[in-house]
């Protein structure tokens, strides 16, 4: 996918058209569903061990099984997307929710759960990479930055929606059927967000790249621009495109730094141990000895999550996204280390639901709503989608690998994976000190400059 175009502020669509804000509520929907398949595991880890008679490694093979379909769906939802548009391939991903969702539910082996766990993966890896482009590509360039962290803002809310579901769902007190009803009922979500995808239009960016210019006109009006307006933009986008040089390969040579930087901010992400942190919730909440339930701590820690978020939405572009990463990092560091050492005894446990929630107030406004904004800022529009692939699959190959390792070593010792964190978070403070350049409030063709970098020199780490 490429780069949504430079449109003049007095061409800019008005916020409040019922077009813009149908596109990007429709895609940011994608965002929920991929927090609530995340999070929604966390509530049947008990039962799934029960049921199936599954060691700590085993779950942490079951809870892992989706992020294999996310990876391979980040890696490869790139050519589809930059083929088929977007928008199209996000409802074939659609379908991919319902038939997981519906298929977990009625699963009749644990063979089976984790297959449809994996196509849950598949939809999830691929809307994390199309869902921010498609925001991108239809989004007032002032704007991009807050609108595109709208879709981490409705990743945290699919999780709180998870954590409440599972809650309602536990009061019910069904049974062995239970972890069925908390996994099947993200079908309903899903088919909510295929009906609303056929109400959109196409990218208008992406169909005047296949010189599909009244379509592009037509979809232009819907998002707000008419017109007058809407030829000019066309005729901008044309004229941009014939200034830009054949088609460029993504490579390390020539692509290193943006490589870095991408694979850095989504590792050091993960390192942070927050979809860990996610996944195995209730069974964390369950070691320490606070009077509230597993569930309704759960809930508290994504309420949180969905509050701070919306408070690195509205920093994000006055701020910076450097400035909110260092401050993320020193936060999340002491917080892990407080709750590390009351799951060693060495503080009190009752600090461990404080100490989470300190740490999510860290998490949300820095790397969590900076994540998707620079890996889609970094690089430059010919290989923008590749690019974002690759950060995206960093992000979820790290989540497998930390989400399949967590139960082990924290049988082993409950604190340890929380000062691991702390000290990658220390790691993470410095590297963003000294390597990473400030984003905020510079346009997609200034950024070779803002990396350093003269016109036509490759994009190298130096």
């Amino acid at each position: 996918m490429a780069d949504a175009p430079y449109i003049a502020p007095e061409q800019e669509p008005s916020l409040l058209n019922a077009g813009l804000l149908a596109c990007i509520a429709t895609a940011a929907l994608a965002g929920l569903l991929f927090g609530f398949d995340t999070a929604v595991i966390s509530g049947t880890t008990d039962a799934l061990t029960r049921i199936f008679d599954l060691s700590p490694t085993w779950l942490g093979i079951t809870v892992s099984s989706a992020l294999v379909g996310t990876l391979i769906g980040a890696l490869t939802a790139g050519y589809p997307g930059d083929r088929y548009g977007s928008r199209n391939t996000l409802r074939v991903l659609a379908s991919f929710y319902i038939v997981a969702g519906i298929g977990c539910a009625f699963a009749w082996s644990w063979g089976s759960l984790v297959g449809f766990r994996v196509l849950a993966g598949l939809a999830v890896g691929g809307s994390s990479v199309l869902a921010p482009v498609y925001i991108a590509e239809v989004s007032p360039p002032s704007k991009r930055g807050q609108l595109v962290a709208a879709f981490q803002f409705m990743v945290i809310f699919g999780i709180l929606l998870a954590y409440v579901s599972n809650a309602i769902i536990a009061s019910l007190h069904l049974g062995d059927a239970e972890w069925r009803w908390k996994l099947g009922i993200a079908a309903i979500p899903a088919a909510v967000f295929m009906a609303l995808l056929f109400r959109i239009p196409n990218s208008p960016r992406w169909l005047i790249l296949r010189d599909r210019d009244e379509e592009a006109k037509t979809a232009l009006g819907r998002i707000g621009m008419d017109g007058p307006v809407a030829q000019k933009e066309i005729e901008a986008i044309h004229a941009s495109l014939d200034e830009q040089p054949g088609k460029e390969t993504l490579s390390w040579t020539r692509h290193r730094k943006p490589i870095l930087l991408a694979m850095m901010v989504a590792g050091f992400n993960q390192l942070s141990g927050i979809n860990a942190f996610l996944y195995y919730l209730n069974d964390i909440f369950a070691k320490s000895s606070s009077a509230l339930s597993p569930d309704v701590q759960a809930v508290i820690i994504g309420i949180v999550n969905a509050v701070f978020t919306f408070v690195g939405m509205l920093l994000i572009d006055r701020l910076g996204r450097k400035t909110l990463l260092l401050i993320g990092s020193a936060g999340m560091a002491v917080c892990l280390t407080v709750g590390g050492l009351s799951l060693l005894g060495v503080l009190p446990t009752t600090l461990v639901l404080y100490a989470l929630i300190g740490f999510i107030a860290f998490f949300a406004p820095s790397t969590g709503a900076v994540i998707w904004v620079y890996i889609s800022e970094v690089f430059p529009t010919q290989v923008r989608s590749r690019g974002s692939a690759i950060g995206a699959s960093t992000h979820w190959g790290s989540n497998a690998v930390i989400a399949a390792a967590f139960p082990a070593v924290a049988a082993w010792s409950a604190g340890a994976p929380f000062l691991f964190f702390a000290a990658m978070m220390v790691v993470q403070f410095f590297v963003v000190l000294t390597y990473f350049p400030e984003t905020k409030g510079v346009s997609l063709e200034r950024m070779r400059e803002q990396l350093g970098l003269k016109p036509g020199e490759a994009l190298s780490a130096g």
